[in-house]
């Protein structure tokens, strides 16, 4: 009897732990189902954050693309500005350069006079004051040039008025 006692306890002792043993698998087969959701979960979420993060820089190159047109924009008014500018000022540099000669030239036409008809310049005033010796003479001199290079004075504005 004791060694069907035996046996029947081993059985027992058997199906406890093929019961224990199912409940192990159980408990880890569930384990394991909860493992791959939660991964299952945690990679639809990184799928996610990356399509986002995506999103978000395809947006980004959107703006600095949209930026970049407008600074480009900007450099190519502001290079026009600058070449008008420089064609402006070059034309001033050489309209002060013509005035320049000019006056050199009426300076010295000045000088001429002064030493032929008895004028005085005086060039930190601009006046001139004659003193003529002669008076009658000056008319008729051919050397005296003070009346055939007087200036035309004429203006643009007044020239076409009714």
């Amino acid at each position: 009897m004791a060694s069907s006692c035996g046996t029947s306890s081993g059985s027992s002792t058997l199906i406890q732990n093929s019961g224990s043993e199912e409940d192990l698998q159980a408990l880890m087969n569930e384990r394991k189902r909860k493992r791959m959701i939660s991964n299952r979960e945690s990679a639809r979420r990184s799928r996610m954050r990356k399509q986002k993060h995506l999103d978000d820089l395809s947006a980004q190159v959107t703006q600095l693309q949209k930026e970049n047109h407008q600074i480009i924009t900007m450099i190519n008014i502001t290079t026009q500005r600058y070449l008008n500018v420089e064609a402006d000022n070059s034309v001033l540099r050489a309209q002060a350069n013509e005035l320049s000669h000019r006056l050199q030239s009426l300076n010295e036409s000045i000088s001429f006079l002064n030493g032929s008809n008895g004028a005085n310049f005086d060039a930190e005033e601009d006046t001139i004051s004659f003193a003529f010796t002669q008076p009658a003479d000056s008319f008729l001199n051919p050397l005296n040039l003070a009346y055939w290079n007087l200036p035309i004075m004429a203006s643009a504005d007044n020239m076409f008025q009714y």
